[in-house]
């Protein structure tokens, strides 16, 4: 009887290792939080023809579900939908989008 019970345990702990295994390589996928003042390290960009930080191209490339909000609001449509912010997106590897 105890062979019996320590092959169940061998077997419980072995699934429960491989679970925890397979859980910590599963990608983590996470949306992204629209909110425009995130991208306040773009601002200077955006408003000059200052070239972007790496903080405003990390930044726009996890905004990136969220432009095409952005250029549909009225009071963000004049910082987001100009040339600038065309720029600033192609230079930090975004494509800007067709919304």
């Amino acid at each position: 009887m105890k062979s019996n019970t320590s092959s169940y345990l061998v077997v419980v702990v072995f699934a429960a290792v491989v679970a925890l295994l397979l859980m910590s390589e599963a990608p983590v996928s996470m949306a992204a939080t629209c909110k425009a003042t995130e991208l306040a390290s773009c601002f200077n960009a955006i408003t000059s023809s200052a070239p972007p930080s790496a903080a405003c191209c990390s930044k726009l490339k996890e905004q990136v579900p969220c432009l095409c909000q952005y250029v549909r609001d009225p009071n963000l449509a004049k910082y987001v939908n100009t040339a600038n912010a065309r720029r600033v997106a192609k230079t930090c590897g975004v494509a800007f989008p067709n919304c």
